[in-house]
């Protein structure tokens, strides 16, 4: 059985348009960025070349506006819009932030399912198929019905530029049987990433009531304010050539003049210079019964896009054959003043008003009068009244001193050039930005921790402030750990006397904890405890891995344990050590702090930018008497000193001892009789590192001079950066953060 019912045609049509676009944009989305360029570039060429012929063509068959304008619309779409979206990345990782940790990639949403107006056919057929391409997406074109000969062409214009350059069948499509039942299917089809709808109110509602995702534009009844300051003649002359381009067939073209009394006249005047034609009152009402007929919310078809001279004809008003403006004289506004609304043609209402403030309220009453969020303009030398008419107007495009047509499409404004222009909430879009191919793909962000997540075993009181809690630890938590530890060394065969040359202390150096004490609390007659004199420091590490990640396993091979029964007692303490270290709270700051000033201290390492610490001058000729004792800790030397669990950097005690850094070294067990100290000559210092150089400013010669001698280059939280150079050394890796306020560098007066 064939279909014979139109509206059936168009919605099997709309519903094969959409399967054969999702089938081709699967293969699409293999294309690399540079294959996609390349296909967007070729469509855009290809519509170039053929805006001439297009613009023809949309002229005849829709009556509205004139060829060179269509023309110009055209060419916006096919050179401004590409040129603004050429080193815009939308394939695979499209950013990185290395300081924050993010990577962002493109995710196409699919097939674009674009309604086109009847205004601005052709240019905005080009326009959404260009920004749905560059975003990897498929796109199927929903034309209004008496545009469809005029969009179709386009569509198959840059159908077969793509087709050339590789690009799968189907992934440009247009309906040829538009009905509203065919797009209501193509909006509300499972397989539509996104609509981008523009057209009437009950359009773009449609759209959004569809269950999926879209973009509608609202009307526009956009105001201009002609502001005290302003340049009268040019500010007259941008006005015009807004209302006049395409006979004013887009939305965001001037709707009303508005301006200050102390000017009025001279506006008046300048405005029947070029050529505008002032409505008399019973002109007004005819003209108004004309635009909105039977009291109608949106325009006369017949009337949008024809030039001045024929709607007056079309309402009986005889004007000069060179009248490019009709323009009503007004004190209302609303439904019952019907020239106050959007007209999308060359008239134009006129208010004034005593002041500024004034004049801005008319502006905000005309945008809610049908063109909230929007567009509006103000011409003023004033930044303090532009900033004022910004502030208080609702619209999200405010054009300065220019066409607000131009400018809001980006064409004498660096806005983004588009065709669909967001109307924001006011407006009832979701966005008011101009749309472009960011607005139809999503974006993955893959994102690596910055903030290490608290887990349950930590106590709830402590939780999000861990650095703040003192570092004590309970008295249960050391008796718990004690009656552990010695069921442990019973089980293990350590009993009474445990102990041996050299063990290693139990102190939980990463929590801070006293485990030492509580653990070798009883001495037998054949030795001593496990921490050799129950100080924190013996002279050897902690069990207790250090904020590096150390262990007793590093500690054995770096010659740290000496007894054969060293990993027996490691393997049996381990849990009882880890049982104590998550029971203990973290240390604050200042514990640390004064920790790792004990350490430099009792190391003789110098600060940086400061001196050698005093009471260790490594610098000094004197010899060091150093005493014959196994443990230092008796003879005095570091009493009171902290645990050498191994620092920040790797390094451990072991590694001191060899490289004779440390201040005391035990003695072999054949020299435990001698009593008298031995003299040597003290250790090298620790050599210093180079400074880091923290840099004040980079450009991206400074990252080129860098990559040339293979150098990395140090940055602070107050370095300032190019954008160019910042771009460049994030994708060469060559940037080193670091938390060091770079030093501004004196400049020498001459």
């Amino acid at each position: 059985m064939s279909l014979r019912d139109r509206d059936l045609i168009s919605i099997q049509e709309a519903r094969y348009a959409v399967e054969r676009a999702h089938e081709a944009q699967k293969k699409f989305a293999a294309f690399s960025q540079q294959q996609v360029d390349a296909v967007v570039e070729a469509c855009a060429n290809a519509a170039t070349e053929a805006s001439e012929s297009l613009a023809r063509l949309a002229v005849e068959e829709t009556g509205y506006g004139n060829v060179p304008d269509k023309i110009t619309k055209n060419r916006l779409a096919s050179i401004d819009v590409p040129r603004a979206i050429r080193n815009m990345r939308t394939v695979g990782i499209i950013r990185e932030d290395r300081e924050k940790g993010i990577i962002e990639i493109a995710a196409p949403v699919g097939v674009v399912a674009a309604v086109i107006p009847s205004t601005n056919p052709t240019s905005t057929a080009i326009y959404k198929t260009l920004i749905s391409l560059k975003a990897q997406n498929a796109i199927v074109l929903s034309p209004h019905p008496t545009a469809m000969r005029c969009i179709c062409e386009s569509a198959a214009v840059l159908r077969q530029a793509a087709l050339k350059m590789g690009a799968p069948e189907g992934l440009i499509t247009c309906l040829e049987h538009p009905t509203m039942q065919g797009t209501q299917e193509l909006m509300k089809n499972r397989l539509t990433g996104v609509i981008l709808a523009t057209g009437g109110t009950g359009l773009v509602r449609a759209a959004y009531s569809s269950g999926r995702p879209a973009y509608g534009v609202g009307p526009g009844n956009v105001p201009a304010l002609i502001e005290r300051t302003a340049n009268v003649k040019k500010a007259v002359a941008d006005i015009f050539a807004g209302k006049t381009f395409d006979y004013g067939t887009i939305c965001s073209s001037e709707q009303a003049i508005v301006t200050e009394e102390a000017i009025r006249e001279q506006v008046l005047e300048e405005c029947r210079k070029q050529d505008a034609y002032f409505l008399s009152a019973e002109e007004i009402a005819r003209l108004g019964a004309l635009v909105f007929l039977g009291g109608a919310h949106v325009p006369n078809t017949q009337v949008v896009g024809r030039p001045a001279t024929t709607i007056a004809e079309m309402a009986g008003i005889k004007v000069p054959p060179s009248t490019r403006v009709l323009i009503a004289q007004l004190d209302g506004i609303g439904r019952d003043v019907p020239l106050s609304a959007e007209k999308l043609s060359p008239i134009l209402a006129f208010y004034s008003a005593p002041n500024l403030a004034a004049a801005i309220e008319i502006s905000v009453r005309l945008l809610h009068h049908g063109g909230a969020g929007h567009t509006a303009s103000i011409h003023s030398q004033s930044e303090a009244a532009v900033k004022q008419y910004g502030l208080a107007v609702p619209a999200f495009r405010i054009a300065v001193n220019t066409s607000s047509v131009h400018g809001s499409i980006g064409y004498s404004t660096n806005l983004f050039p588009a065709m669909t222009l967001g109307c924001g909430s006011p407006g009832g879009n979701i966005t008011s930005d101009n749309i472009g191919p960011q607005h139809v793909m999503n974006v993955k962000r893959v994102a690596w921790e910055s903030r290490p997540v608290e887990h349950r075993t930590i106590p709830a009181d402590q939780r999000l402030v861990a650095m703040s809690v003192p570092v004590q630890k309970s008295a249960a938590a050391s008796a718990g750990a004690s009656a552990a530890a010695s069921s442990v060394f019973s089980a293990s065969g350590f009993s009474g006397a445990v102990g041996f040359p050299g063990a290693p202390s139990f102190t939980s150096s990463a929590k801070g904890g006293e485990f030492a004490g509580a653990a070798g609390a009883s001495s037998g007659a054949s030795g001593r405890d496990l921490s050799g004199v129950g100080s924190s420091v013996s002279g050897a590490p902690s069990f207790v891995s250090s904020a590096k990640g150390g262990d007793f396993e590093s500690d054995l091979r770096y010659g740290t344990a000496f007894h054969p029964e060293a990993t027996r007692l490691k393997a049996a303490l381990s849990p009882i050590v880890a049982a104590a270290a998550a029971q203990a709270p973290v240390p604050d700051r200042q514990t640390i702090a004064r920790i790792v000033e004990q350490v430099f201290t009792a190391r003789g390492i110098p600060r940086r930018g400061g001196s050698t610490v005093a009471s260790l001058d490594v610098h000094q000729s004197t010899p060091i008497a150093v005493p014959k004792s196994k443990n230092l800790a008796d003879a005095g030397l570091l009493s009171g000193a902290p645990s050498f669990a191994p620092p920040a950097k790797g390094g451990d005690f072991a590694s001191d001892l060899r490289q004779g850094t440390a201040s005391a070294v035990p003695k072999a067990d054949s020299e435990k009789g001698a009593s008298a100290p031995e003299v040597r000559s003290p250790a090298p210092p620790h050599p210093l590192p180079p400074p880091v150089e923290v840099a004040e400013f980079l450009s991206e010669n400074d990252v080129r001079m860098a990559l040339t001698r293979n150098r990395k280059l140090y940055i602070g939280p107050k370095t300032i950066l190019t954008p160019s150079a910042r771009d460049l050394a994030n994708e060469h890796d060559i940037f080193i953060m670091t938390d060091i306020v770079p030093t501004p560098k004196k400049r020498h007066s001459e």
